[in-house]
């Protein structure tokens, strides 16, 4: 391993998630903000804690809630309730938690106030199903084996809700509902972000028909029922403001780069194709440079995954390994992808790392990688050549970042 290149994707990786904690975000958000009545604090999603202390220290409020994934919390909050729940794919906790949530807006007076601060992850954290718990659980699991991308998925997934798809707000009315929230979805689209709890829904049943018959998902007939079921059109209690996005992300990646003194190359914070076809062009791309001056390359978004083995891994780790054939020999050549979150896939890994010298490491030990990668075992192929990224939960959620570094050589 080139630890050169190594230590120079770690530092860019701490310095681009540093850059979207969502603690001053919040505090920008709210700093000129007064809220009329009682005001109570909801929190979902991967950042929630982290986003509810920050408000926390900010505003007067009555009492909160906070709906995070299974260790997230760290800490107490006064005269906050926080609990921990299962993504991708919801669970009773999350149930549970949300139901508490509306118990607790349904006493809400006019003048009180909602300070919703949303963060990804809450499709599956904040979650109240029109049909049962086990249907829910197999829709989410089809979509995610099928390459479902975010806005197809939360397309279903607010049909088969009782708060998504604007119908949160519709809960709390007549009081009013002040959204803050970390974007994961790619264009910022608030009807998206979380399957949009207080927002307009964009989409249709026509539109939520054409996507089920695209990746042809198996439905029940409870399913279909709440499919045909329209969301709200209309909402006049809700504010919506966006305060963090994947651009934020990629653009730390870009001057962290450049003040290690690579010439930093962006490509947009767009991409939602395949994983391991972005790993591909990386590694070409960074074939055709690789007699420059030290260079960089960076890209954003939310890559998928077309399952067709049971191993383990993400999509960071897909794109990484997608990497090793193109730029193997290249020892001054390292590809990177990492989630701003923390986590990429059911695994403790935050995304993956390979250079010029991980092929080599990996036939040295006799390990059939490529069979691997067939199988989805990105996570076992990376652990083996040391090209784990483990980062731990990073209290933000704002999408991936990709990065090619190209050393002198």
């Amino acid at each position: 391993m080139n630890q050169k290149l190594r230590q120079d994707a770690n530092q860019i990786i701490e310095k681009a998630i540093s850059a979207v904690k969502p603690e001053e975000a919040v505090k920008r958000a709210l700093k000129d903000v007064t809220f009329s009545g009682d005001v109570y604090i909801v929190s979902v999603g991967k950042a929630a804690y982290t986003m509810a202390e920050a408000a926390s220290k900010m505003i007067s409020y009555k009492k909160g809630i906070v709906i995070t994934k299974y260790d997230h919390v760290f800490g107490s909050i006064p005269n906050v309730t926080c609990y921990e729940a299962a993504h991708p794919t919801p669970d009773e906790a999350g149930v549970h938690a949300t139901k508490e949530v509306l118990k607790m807006v349904s006493e809400l007076k006019k003048e009180d106030t909602v300070l919703f601060l949303l963060s990804g992850g809450g499709s599956a954290l904040f979650e109240d199903p029109l049909v049962s718990l086990e249907e829910l659980q197999d829709v989410t699991k089809q979509l995610l084996a099928c390459g479902a991308d975010i806005t197809e998925m939360n397309a279903i997934r607010k049909r088969l809700s009782k708060v998504k798809g604007g119908k949160f707000a519709k809960a709390i009315a007549p009081a009013k509902v002040y959204s803050v929230i970390l974007s994961d979805v790619l264009g910022d689209p608030v009807d998206m972000i979380a399957s949009g709890p207080t927002a307009l829904d964009e989409a249709t049943c026509e539109k939520v028909d054409q996507i089920v018959k695209k990746h042809g998902v198996k439905m029940t007939d409870g399913v279909k029922n709440a499919l045909s079921q329209e969301t709200p059109k209309e909402i006049t209690n809700a504010t919506n403001v966006v305060i963090g996005s994947v651009r934020q992300l990629c653009h730390a990646a870009e001057k962290c780069c450049l003040e290690l003194g690579y010439e930093p190359e962006y490509l947009g914070d767009t991409y939602d194709k395949e994983a391991r076809d972005l790993g591909e062009k990386l590694g070409s791309m960074a074939l055709k440079k690789v007699n420059d001056r030290k260079k960089a390359i960076i890209i954003g978004g939310e890559s998928v995954v077309h399952l067709k083995g049971n191993g383990l891994g993400g999509r960071n780790q897909e794109i990484a390994v997608g990497a090793i054939e193109k730029i193997a020999g290249h020892k001054n050549i390292a590809v990177f992808s990492v989630g701003s979150d923390g986590t990429d896939g059911p695994c403790d890994a935050a995304g993956g790392y390979v250079d010029g010298d991980t092929k080599s490491a990996l036939e040295s030990k006799g390990i059939e990688w490529k069979a691997m990668q067939e199988n989805n075992d990105c996570y076992h192929i990376l652990e083996a050549c040391d090209g784990l990224i483990i980062t731990g939960p990073t209290g933000t959620n704002v999408n991936d970042v990709s990065v090619v570094l190209i050393d002198e050589s």
